[in-house]
C-alpha cells in the first residue's frame, strides 16, 4: 500500500509538464489559425473607395470688353477685327469629388470647385464622363452638391468624425495637379480647428496627409474606408503642401446636405446674440470654477433670444444635449439648424444653472429692400448684422443679406454678407442712418463695404 502512495507524486511530476506541453502547444496554433493575417498595404482598403472619389473639371465662359465702336460693322471690316460676339475664351479648372449617393448620383465637392462655371463635367475611375449639374452650394462652408445621371457607381459611407481623435491614420484621396486620382496617407493632426479665416464656418480637420492644389473637394477617408472629411483647403508657401492640411468633417456635411437637397440652398438662422470665448479671466470675474463656454456679449432686440429671456452676461454651455465649449462652436452648431427649429440651451447665470428654450429666427425677418433706399441697391436685401455673422459685434453697419444675379447692386460688385460702414462718408450703425445717409445725394452713392478682412470702396454714379 505504502509503495503504491509514494509512486503517484512522481507519475505525474513526469507526465504533468508533457501534458501542459501539449495544451498549450494546440492552443497557440488554434489561436493563430483565427487571427488575421498580418497586411501592411492600404490596397484592400483602397480598391473599394477609390472608384468613389471623381475627377471634376469645369469651364467659365469670359467675354472680354470692348469698345462701342466694334460694334461698327464698318468699323470692324476697316481694322480687321473680329467679331465682338467671337471675344470669349473658355477658363478650366480641376478639383476632386466624392460619390455620397449611387442611386441618385449626388457628388459632393467643395464650392470654390464649380464656383461660376457654365459646364462642370465629372471623370469617373473607369474614365466614363457625365455632364454634372448643380443641386445647391454653401459657399460659407465651402460645399457644393453636384449630381450625375450614370449607373453602377459607387459610393462612400459617412462615417461619424465626432468619432475621430487625435493621431487616428487617415488616407486623402483626389486629383492633385491635375494628374490623375492620387492617394496620400497620415494622420489627424488636429481637431477642431477654427478662426482660420478661411471660411465663414469653420471646424477642420488638420491632417498632414498631403493636400496639393486640386485634391480640393477629394475624400479623406479612415481606415475602414469610410468618409470623415472633404479636404478643402492648405496652409503652405505658394500653395504647395507642408504637411498642414484642412478637411470638412464629415458630421458638418451631413448637415449640409440635407439643407442643399430639401431647399437647393442654406438658409441660415440665428437667435439674435454675440457671443465670445469663456476665458479664464472672465470666468474669475463671474466667480465660476468652469473654463469653457460662451458668453453672450449681447442680446439684440426683437431676437428670440430677446424674447425667450437670454441676457447679457448668460454663459452657454449647452446646445441641446451638446456641450458648449467656445463661441465658434456654438456658431457653428447653430448655423446648421433649421429656421423655425426649437433649441434648448444650459446656462449658468451668477452661478447658477438654468435651461431655455429658444428658436432659430429668420434673418429675413428685418428685411429691408435696397431699392427702397436706393436705385444703385435695387436686388440687395438688407438687414441689421446677424448675430452669426463673423463680424457680429466687431463693427458697426448694415449687412447685406442677399443680392439677386443680374441685379443693379450685384453689378455694381455688392455681395451677399458685405457689410456697409460708411454711405456717402457718414458712418452708418444701423438702416435709418443708411437711408439718411444714401438720401443726402440721390444721383450718386459712395459705399465703404467691410468684406472679411478686406475693405473696399464702391462709387457709383
Amino acid at each position: 500500500m505504502s509503495r503504491r502512495y509514494t509512486s503517484t507524486p512522481l507519475f505525474w511530476t513526469i507526465l504533468a509538464p508533457i501534458i501542459l506541453f501539449l495544451f498549450l502547444s494546440a492552443s497557440s496554433t488554434l489561436l493563430l489559425a483565427k487571427a488575421p493575417p498580418p497586411t501592411n498595404s492600404l490596397a484592400p482598403m483602397l480598391e473599394g473607395v477609390l472608384p468613389a472619389v471623381v475627377n471634376i473639371s469645369t469651364k467659365k465662359l469670359l467675354r472680354r470688353r470692348h469698345h462701342p465702336l466694334q460694334d461698327d460693322p464698318f468699323f470692324r471690316h476697316f481694322f480687321n477685327l473680329r467679331d465682338p460676339g467671337e471675344e470669349s475664351q473658355k477658363r478650366s479648372s480641376l478639383g476632386s469629388g466624392v460619390i455620397i449617393d449611387a442611386e441618385l448620383g449626388y457628388v459632393l465637392t467643395n464650392h470654390h470647385v464649380i464656383d461660376g462655371a457654365d459646364e462642370i463635367t465629372i471623370t469617373l475611375r473607369d474614365r466614363r464622363k457625365y455632364n454634372a449639374q448643380i443641386i445647391g452650394q454653401d459657399p460659407e462652408v465651402d460645399l457644393a452638391l453636384l449630381q450625375i445621371d450614370a449607373e453602377a457607381l459607387t459610393a462612400l459611407k459617412l462615417a461619424d468624425s465626432g468619432e475621430l481623435r487625435v493621431g487616428d491614420f487617415v488616407v486623402a484621396i483626389g486629383n492633385p495637379f491635375g494628374l490623375g486620382q492620387t492617394v496620400t496617407y497620415g494622420i489627424v493632426s488636429a481637431l477642431g480647428r477654427t478662426g482660420l479665416g478661411i471660411e465663414g464656418y469653420e471646424n477642420f480637420i488638420q491632417t498632414d496627409a498631403s493636400i496639393n492644389p486640386g485634391n480640393s473637394g477629394g475624400a479623406l477617408v479612415n481606415m475602414e474606408g469610410d468618409l470623415v472629411g472633404i479636404n478643402t483647403a492648405i496652409v503652405g508657401p505658394n500653395g504647395g503642401n507642408v504637411g498642414i492640411g484642412f478637411a470638412i468633417p464629415s458630421n458638418m456635411t451631413q448637415a449640409i446636405i440635407r439643407h442643399l437637397v430639401k431647399y437647393g440652398e442654406i438658409r441660415r438662422g440665428h437667435i439674435g446674440i454675440v457671443m465670445q470665448d469663456l476665458t479664464p479671466e472672465l470666468a474669475n470675474a463671474f466667480g465660476l470654477g468652469q473654463q469653457e463656454g460662451a458668453v453672450v456679449s449681447q442680446v439684440f432686440p426683437n431676437s428670440p433670444a430677446s424674447e425667450d429671456g437670454i441676457r447679457s452676461g448668460d454663459i452657454i454651455t449647452r446646445l441641446n444635449d451638446e456641450i458648449v465649449s467656445s463661441s465658434s462652436q456654438l456658431r457653428n452648431a447653430l448655423g446648421l439648424l433649421t429656421i423655425g427649429e426649437r433649441v434648448e440651451l444650459g446656462i449658468v447665470r451668477e452661478g447658477k444653472p438654468l435651461r431655455i428654450i429658444t428658436r432659430i429666427g429668420d434673418p429675413d425677418e428685418n428685411l429691408v429692400q435696397g431699392s427702397e433706399i436706393s436705385p444703385y441697391l435695387a436686388g440687395a436685401g438688407l438687414a441689421p448684422i446677424a448675430s452669426n455673422h463673423p463680424l457680429a459685434g466687431k463693427i458697426e453697419g448694415v449687412e447685406v443679406v442677399k443680392v439677386e444675379g443680374n441685379s443693379r447692386a450685384h453689378g455694381a460688385g455688392i455681395r451677399a454678407g458685405d457689410i456697409i460702414v460708411s454711405i456717402n462718408r457718414m458712418p452708418v450703425t444701423h438702416l435709418e442712418q443708411l437711408k439718411q445717409a444714401a438720401s443726402l445725394n440721390p444721383n450718386a452713392l459712395s459705399m465703404n463695404i467691410r468684406r472679411g478682412n478686406s475693405t473696399l470702396f464702391i462709387s457709383l454714379r
